[in-house]
């Protein structure tokens, strides 16, 4: 019998009739879409995709108790998992305290065949997450950026019912724990926290020997992918590589080692030409998994002028775009749908933008999947783990570096290193952004060192903005409303990583009718289109004299912040799409080749 057959989720969840979203300020054009039944149902880590799989998202018990109680004996109501409990499309849409924790659980259904693992995976939970399988404890994970997966085969009970609990605790910004935009109470340029499962959740049947994961690094100059395949012991494996169905290149080898794969068709990946191959992986003992790769380099390097800039495919590429939040009103961390997800891609992309600088958030694995195939540059920033106020008694500067407290740099290098292995293979990923303008920064070379250690194939910004030490391959200036830029140096890349921020709030789009606020607010979008194509227009001086790359403030209108592309809601886009596009054409040709 399949795996398939022995191993089914029980349809156990009775209120799903009776669920909505809660009350709230803005729906998307998504919200509505969103059902019990129906969250989230896509496969969540296109580059390691298993058949056989079944998702947990839908509508979970919940209790929120005080933090030193132990597993409640009754629950208080239904949320509907991914999203934060703080959110509309949780249904609850109520706050946690660090004083509190929050419980879930819900049944499945489970038998695997002998010698078959059941592994359960979570994309995200923010922050400590305790699960239970059927009373016993299964694991702990801390950290609300990073995916875990817990080996369950063992706390499963004869029979096919099984229980899952999860409780969950998230000091939001009364620690120090990564944590990015979020507070208790949210104001200015910060948010409603986010807390509990945040991303999907799912159960997969493997064999005892299975691929645990790979590692992708393209060779374009060898026309050939770099690959290893991980797995417990070593185990013999084939790995094939199509392009639009055909068969390009195939390896037999051991896992656990870097083998090479040749490439008898090599199509580069751009923004232009966002190509990707198929990979296909087997194990001998049986275990199979799906993927995809990108054949693309990046690297720092002189122009035909000999200013230092990105040169992606050995060509050298201004890249503008904007520095994106990733917030929703409806879902808040958590994109309503598959569909809302790739929007905001599709939307920039018409805008003319060729990147985003994923601003102190991290994504579900799908969101980097769309920048994949829709060919979308990513600047990926580790969310911080506080702000840029020094812990008491440390003066700013080169102290505030050496001072840090050592538990929580541990903490967050940790999970920092795990965020960067999460994404290693995601082609449109080409930089790294370890701090953000003083917040949390500690160590600064050291962690910009270690980061491009990790992956020498990407380069390491360093740091975005503000408290520079002399290290990294881009130098990065912020410049409201600007623009401006640091002049060239030797050895690294001038970089504007955040300017603009000019605002516009629009009556029926706002999350609140009071405190809004961009950097410079104008009355109407001509008004706004003109401030915008004024930007553009000092810009442009700048590339000719060496800027590499730009990035607007932001994507979208997001709580209190009125500086966005889009309304919060994504109903209205403020620009001339085509004006915009062409404007930023210009700027990436006025690039010496």
């Amino acid at each position: 019998m399949q795996l398939a057959a022995l191993f089914v989720c029980a349809p156990v969840l009775s209120l799903a009739a009776d669920w909505k979203p809660a009350d709230n300020p803005l729906t998307t054009p998504w919200t509505a879409q969103v059902t019990s039944e129906h969250a989230l149902p896509e496969y969540p880590r296109p580059q390691l995709v298993r058949a056989k799989w079944t998702n947990l998202n839908g509508l979970w018990d919940y209790a929120i108790r005080p933090k030193a109680e132990e597993r409640p004996a009754q629950f208080e109501g239904k949320l509907l998992v991914p999203f934060a409990v703080e959110s509309a499309l949780s249904g609850v849409k109520r706050p946690l305290t660090p004083e509190q924790r929050l419980w879930y659980r819900r049944s499945f259904t489970a038998s695997p065949a002998k010698g078959t693992r059941l592994l359960l995976h979570f994309g995200a939970v923010d922050w400590r997450a305790e699960v239970f399988v059927n009373g016993k404890a299964a694991g702990q994970h801390e950290g609300g950026y990073d995916p875990f997966t817990l080996d369950i085969t063992g706390a499963l009970k004869p029979g096919t019912q099984q229980e899952l609990v999860v409780a969950v605790w998230d000091p939001t910004d009364s620690a120090l724990q990564p944590r990015g935009k979020q507070v208790l109470n949210p104001n200015g340029i910060w948010y409603t926290a986010v807390s509990g499962i945040w991303q999907t959740v799912w159960l997969e049947p493997v064999p005892a020997a299975h691929i645990r994961e790979i590692a992708m690094t393209p060779d374009i100059d060898a026309h050939q992918l770099r690959l290893t395949v991980a797995t417990g012991d070593a185990a013999d494996f084939t790995a094939t590589a199509k392009l639009r169905g055909k068969e390009v290149g195939r390896i037999t080898g051991k896992s656990n080692a870097e083998v090479k794969l040749g490439l008898s068709q090599t199509e580069l990946w751009s923004p232009d030409s966002p190509t990707l191959y198929d990979l296909e992986i087997a194990l001998k003992s049986g275990d199979s998994v799906k993927s995809y790769f990108g054949m693309r380099s990046v690297e720092a390097r002189a122009d035909a002028a000999g200013n230092n800039r990105i040169f992606l495919n050995h060509q050298p590429l201004f890249q503008i775009g904007p520095l994106d939040q990733g917030w929703w009103p409806d879902g808040l961390y958590t994109a309503p749908t598959d569909e809302a997800l790739r929007s905001d891609i599709d939307t920039l992309k018409k805008l003319g933008f060729n990147m985003a600088r994923k601003h102190v958030k991290v994504e579900p694995a799908r969101w980097y999947y769309w920048c994949d195939k829709l060919g979308f540059l990513v600047w990926q920033d580790m969310p911080s783990a506080m702000t840029r106020t020094p812990p008491s008694g440390v003066r700013k500067g080169a102290a505030e570096d050496a001072q840090f407290p050592a538990e929580i740099a541990a903490s967050w290098e940790r999970e920092l290193k795990s965020v960067l292995h999460s994404l290693i293979n995601a082609p449109s990923v080409i930089v790294w952004v370890p701090f953000n303008e003083g917040w949390g920064q500690h160590v600064t070379n050291d962690v910009l060192k270690m980061v491009k250690a990790l992956d020498p194939t990407r380069l390491v910004d360093g740091p975005s903005g503000w408290e520079d030490r002399g290290w990294g391959d881009l130098k990065d200036m912020h410049s409201y409303p600007g623009p401006d830029m640091f002049p060239v140096v030797k050895d690294r890349v001038s970089v504007l990583g955040e300017f603009g921020g000019l605002g516009l709030p629009l009556a029926g789009h706002l999350w609140w009718d009071k405190r809004n606020w961009g950097y410079r607010t104008f009355e109407d979008r001509e008004k706004l289109q003109a401030g915008y194509e004024g930007l553009i227009e000092k810009l442009e001086p700048l590339v000719k004299q060496g800027l590499a790359a730009a990035i607007y403030t932001q994507t979208t209108d997001v709580e209190g912040e009125i500086n966005g592309l889009m309304t919060y809601d994504r109903k209205v886009v403020k620009f001339d799409a085509a004006k915009l596009a062409e404007l930023h054409r210009k700027l990436m040709l006025a690039v010496p080749r």
